[in-house]
């Protein structure tokens, strides 16, 4: 399976993804408003984990990896994980490296992913919880059409510190 758009592609992670994957998760200004950055280990075992095969019945994520066409470039990764399958409900989340952010590549990837959920998976919602101080995602949250529904209290635990996050929504018939 691959999505194509003007400017990327996104398929499933492959091992060609392995080397940025395992860059950006080991990153701690990457990782800032995500997790604590990842040991070397960590990022090669959530790599295997996010690259396995996967169905609509899938308890995991399903990663893409997010490719420039004209470059070869390897720009990023963004998946979807089904966490309501009775309500056809995927949490969508989104990594692009350092030095291509700002440029359109994210709001592209989006578009198709969400595309394909809406369409060929058929989910009626898709959700995305972001840092209250990660402004570059929740301001393209909100560009795509992204409802923010609420702000979560000391939601995460990151660089040993509570964060605050906002929760959005964007529903197929919106």
């Amino acid at each position: 399976m691959q999505l194509t758009g003007q400017r990327l592609k996104i398929s499933p992670l492959d091992h060609s993804d392995k080397d940025l994957f395992i860059e950006m998760f080991m990153c701690p200004q990457m990782m800032e408003h995500v997790y604590d950055a990842y040991t070397y280990d960590e990022a090669i075992e959530a790599f295997h984990i996010k690259s396995k095969p996967w169905t609509i019945e899938s308890a995991n994520w399903f990663t893409l990896g997010i490719t420039e066409i004209s470059t070869g470039q390897k720009l990023g990764n963004i998946g979807l994980k089904i966490i309501n399958h009775e309500a056809r409900i995927a949490e969508i989340g989104f990594m692009i490296k350092k030095g291509v952010q700002g440029k359109g590549f994210a709001r592209e990837a989006f578009n198709l992913l969400k595309d394909y959920a809406f369409n060929e998976l058929r989910l009626n919602k898709l959700v995305a919880t972001c840092s209250v101080n990660n402004l570059g995602s929740y301001k393209l949250l909100e560009n795509l059409g992204f409802v923010r529904e609420g702000c979560l209290q000391q939601n995460s635990f990151i660089n040993n510190s509570f964060v605050n996050d906002y929760v959005y929504g964007l529903c197929k018939s919106a």
